[in-house]
């Protein structure tokens, strides 16, 4: 089954080191994903995310406002 990962926001360095990591835990696990970075204020504010950057599995927030650990993502996204 594919995965849809969302990374909300901003472009800060943050959510570019959420992307990264997600990525990697992604390719460690050998899923199917789609990963899509979203910038867009309004959009970030419709899930609930007050704090950037946040990670989106499957349409459900897992974190938002720091940046876990790939062993936390892994657990997220498998």
């Amino acid at each position: 089954m594919k995965r849809t990962i969302k990374i909300l926001g901003t472009g800060c360095p943050k959510c570019v080191k959420l992307a990264e990591l997600t990525e990697q835990a992604a390719i460690e696990l050998g899923i199917e994903y789609e990963l899509e970075k979203v910038t867009d204020i309004n959009y970030i504010i419709s899930y609930g995310v007050m704090l950037t950057p946040a990670l989106v599995v499957d349409g459900t927030v897992k974190v938002a406002g720091s940046v876990p650990s790939i062993d936390q993502i892994i657990e997220y996204i498998k």
